[in-house]
């Protein structure tokens, strides 16, 4: 029993699916007391027409009676707004699957001519409907429609763009932008292209209709130029004079401010690096801007039917800036080949500087370009002395005035001399135990490499405290930035001195002061929290977070010595 249920729902929705759309008729008519009757009369023969609307756009005669008479529903406008506000009334108005459009002057309209149009919709065979049929007088489309339509959308291939009667399916309909006056026909044909709906130009043989004075024609001509230009606008068909030309030209200007500002960047070193920054990334701004416009007005055209065509359209209307895109890709290219990306900073550098982001970086610049550098010998009386650039320094996580350790020999950090900007100045030892020789050039994204193992003691700020003292942080320098922890040492609530850098988990960690033990921990107990002391009747703390920093700096443990030393002066 239940399979017999089961066969009825099926046949049952079997027959609701096959159900024929519904069809409504929309009328649009000004003062056409002598024809609407008979235009409504035959369109109401059609079997399968379930509605029959005229909209009467401000009529002065009996257009209104005459339809009623006929059986037709009326909707009437105030006063005369258009042919297109009349049919986007009736369209909003009507309640069919299908809508079709027909003129209310047509004195020889018939049910054959009627289903014409609206037959192949039903049968599946198109979403719209246009005709075409002899006329007597067609000097708007043969001397204006057809010649703009040949320039801006060569692609439709239509003998009659004008023609006022059409149909389509509400989906489709949906999507057309009518227009008020009596460009709405040659809208609806264009809007149609553009969306990919399909339409299908019947032929509906002669019809009879009156002829428009010679003010009416001006009129219409004038509104059909109207909105082809309006489209061709809209659509990217007037190249470089129409809002797509203007979202060209700006991409370009985008794309050069770009390379401009690289250029300056990397090769122009007397501009100040903000300013040459600045140009870059309003250049970056300008290109993305309009390249996302540029791409939102092309895909109307790639979507056409006929793609060959569409593409050759989108090549030639893009040209410039597909060859800018390819200039600014090969350049580009030599710059991301030199790009290291490491914990989130990132180093490009090409044969002269080096430009360095770091965007947590709280103790060097955000922003530079380094490098590369030169290796000299040092001057005479400065054997115990190594100069080294600022920038290098900032590389390094150093300061001027600090001390290396090199293979057991002290050394005290200078910066370079004036007029030698990017030159190390190191002595014979250090070169050779740095493994260097004299004019070898070093990129900036090497020297944490070439000082690998370096110790450094890194003198103390102390100006913010009340304490008299001296001291130095003792790190050794590490090839690869990695994740670093940032620490506060405070007594008596007062900050000492902060620093950022490594510390090993499993080692141990001292801070001496006055070569007295002030406090130990291990790098486990940087997890648990916060590292409280005393020391003299004061109450220490050291503060431990993660500000996301990486560091080069690995602080010494406990093993070779205390990684933070304090002196009383």
């Amino acid at each position: 029993m239940s399979w017999l249920v089961v066969l009825i729902v099926f046949l049952l929705a079997s027959i609701k699916s096959t159900k024929n759309p519904s069809v409504s008729v929309v009328i649009p008519a000004f003062n056409e007391e002598a024809t609407v009757a008979q235009v409504v009369t035959v369109a109401r023969k059609l079997s399968y027409i379930s509605e029959v609307i005229v909209v009467d756009d401000g009529s002065t005669d009996k257009t209104v009676e005459e339809a009623e008479r006929a059986g037709a529903t009326v909707i009437s406008h105030k006063g005369n707004q258009g042919k297109g506000v009349a049919i986007k009334t009736g369209f909003k108005n009507s309640h069919g699957d299908i809508v079709a459009f027909i003129d209310a002057d047509v004195s020889n309209f018939t049910p054959t001519k009627i289903d014409k149009i609206i037959k192949p919709i039903l049968e599946g065979k198109t979403d719209i409907t246009k005709t075409k049929f002899a006329r007597e007088s067609g000097r708007v489309t043969e001397l204006t429609a057809k010649p703009l339509l040949s320039f801006f959308f060569p692609e439709l291939n239509y003998e009659q763009p004008l023609s006022g009667q059409f149909a389509g399916k509400r989906s489709a309909l949906n999507k057309i932008k009518f227009e008020k006056d009596y460009g709405v026909d040659v809208g609806i044909v264009l809007d149609a292209d553009v969306h990919g709906i399909s339409i299908l130009e019947v032929d509906i043989g002669d019809i009879q209709h009156d002829m428009s004075s010679l003010a009416d024609l001006n009129k219409m001509a004038n509104e059909v130029v109207r909105t082809i230009i309006d489209r061709a606008v809209d659509y990217g068909r007037v190249t470089m004079m129409d809002t797509l030309g203007n979202y060209i030209r700006m991409a370009i200007m985008g794309l050069s401010l770009i390379i401009l500002g690289l250029f300056m960047i990397f090769f122009v070193p007397f501009i100040p690096l903000v300013i040459s920054v600045l140009v870059a990334l309003v250049g970056i701004a300008l290109t993305i801007a309009y390249i996302i416009k540029i791409v939102q007005r092309s895909i109307p055209i790639l979507r056409k039917g006929d793609t060959s065509t569409a593409l050759k359209s989108f090549v030639k209307m893009h040209f410039p800036v597909i060859v800018s895109g390819l200039i600014l890709i090969l350049m580009l290219s030599t710059f991301l080949s030199a790009a290291t990306f490491n914990d989130g900073r990132i180093s490009v550098e090409l044969t002269s500087r080096n430009f360095v982001y770091s965007p947590s970086d709280d103790y060097h610049q955000t922003i530079s370009v380094r490098g590369p550098y030169t290796i000299d010998s040092a001057i005479e009386n400065e054997t115990d002395m190594v100069r080294i650039p600022p920038d290098a320094l900032s590389t390094l996580e150093m300061s001027a005035n600090d001390t290396m350790i090199i293979d057991g020999e002290y050394y005290s950090v200078n910066t370079s001399r004036e007029g030698e900007v990017d030159v190390f100045r190191l002595s014979k030892a250090v070169r050779h135990d740095l493994d260097l020789y004299p004019r070898e050039v070093i990129p900036n994204s090497r020297l944490a490499e070439v000082f690998n193992g370096v110790i450094v003691n890194h003198n103390i700020n102390f100006n913010n405290s009340s304490e008299v003292m001296e001291g130095y942080v003792q790190f050794s320098i590490s090839p690869k930035a990695t994740n670093a922890t940032f620490f506060n040492l405070t007594l008596d609530n007062e900050s000492l001195l902060s620093s950022v850098g490594n510390f090993k988990n499993d080692s141990y960690y001292t801070i001496a002061y006055d070569d007295d033990i002030l406090c130990a921990f291990t790098g486990d107990d940087i997890k648990k929290g916060n590292v409280t002391f005393e020391y003299a009747g004061k109450d220490g703390m050291i503060v431990f977070e993660d500000r996301n920093n990486t560091s080069i700096r690995n602080f010494i443990d406990s093993d070779r010595d205390s990684f933070v030393k304090l002196y009383t002066l």
